[in-house]
């Protein structure tokens, strides 16, 4: 077993896994696992520049990490990787964050690509899935797996490896500053008009994605990240987030489009007062809501298969590969 530790530093969130890792029998077991909102990626897509109260968000939970991964005992930096995504990759400032996280983890964040974080994503998701291309998964290959994070959107379609990837920029947040803000705040509920330039901006990264990933050969469709997450917990009814009853759930198209359509013409109150919605979350969900309804619709998915391992896990199994 090796203790390995994985941050995932994306455009909404900021994500820690620390884990015990035995690549013999493919186990992953979970030490811990926490997540914070920070907005790294706040008007990124407007000003080309990480904010400085943007910076400072993400360096404290960069300092509450540190302390984790110290205490934990994980052997930093050689069992850390720290992978940063859509926000920082955009960043003209990139060179302030770089310089912030190696002060206090120790350790270089790697500015990945979209297609190397597609791969981790597959990864991250699929491991335990079973099968590895032999007919014997319970869940019908090859896979779409589609993270939806914060500033982009990644697809991979794969059956044990990765066929195919790309990543376009559909994240929930860019999403919803691109189209949602006036004067400063986001709109509620969004203007019909406002709902049309979103899905014509998705329909179009579709066409792209389309290209070079044979999107309509998968048989089961794999969806990641919090935006999925969430809309897994309001269909399934759940009192408080339980990470135990999402994880592998199947959620109709049927089910997704109510929600999508609650979540477009509800308000700020409305989508804060559900007892699964992350704070962080409540003014972005919609459009992120409408980026898994719009690939559902596009692919012909009847269901989405919920994934609560995505990019996080997938980095850890890097660390754990290196390590042998």
């Amino acid at each position: 077993m090796t203790r390995v530790a994985a941050v995932d530093c994306g455009t909404n969130s900021i994500r820690l896994l620390v884990a015990d890792a035995d690549p013999a029998t493919g186990s992953l077991t979970e030490l811990d696992r926490r997540m914070k909102i920070v907005r790294l990626g706040q008007d990124v897509d407007r000003t080309g520049r990480l904010a400085p109260e943007a910076l400072e968000r993400t360096f404290a939970a960069c300092r509450e990490y540190a302390e984790v991964i110290r205490d934990l005992g994980v052997e930093a930096p050689a069992r850390l990787r720290f992978v940063a995504t859509s926000a920082s990759r955009d960043a003209e400032n990139r060179a302030d964050f770089v310089r912030g996280v190696v002060d206090i983890l120790g350790v270089e964040p790697e500015v990945i690509t979209g297609d190397q974080e597609a791969e981790f994503s597959f990864t991250g998701a699929t491991k335990e899935l079973g099968g590895a291309g032999d007919g014997t998964s319970p869940f019908e290959e090859p896979y779409l797996v589609v993270d939806i994070g914060g500033g982009s959107t990644e697809f991979v379609v794969g059956d044990g490896a990765v066929r195919a990837a790309r990543s376009v920029d559909i994240g929930c947040v860019r999403m919803t500053e691109r189209h949602l803000v006036r004067d400063g705040k986001v709109v509620d509920p969004p203007t019909p008009g406002q709902v049309t330039a979103i899905k014509a901006d998705i329909a179009a990264a579709l066409d792209v994605v389309e290209e070079t990933v044979p999107l309509h050969e998968a048989r089961t469709l794999v969806g990641l990240a919090g935006s999925v997450t969430t809309v897994a917990a309001v269909a399934l009814g759940l009192s408080s987030y339980d990470p135990a009853a999402i994880h592998h759930a199947r959620i109709p198209v049927e089910k997704v489009r109510e929600i999508t359509g609650d979540l477009l013409t509800s308000t700020h109150e409305q989508r804060a007062a559900s007892p699964v919605m992350h704070p962080g979350r409540v003014d972005v969900i919609a459009a992120g809501a409408l980026v898994l309804l719009s690939i559902m619709e596009r692919t012909g998915a009847p269901d989405v298969v919920v994934s609560e391992h995505d990019i996080l896990d997938g980095i850890a199994w890097s660390v754990a590969a290196d390590a042998h």
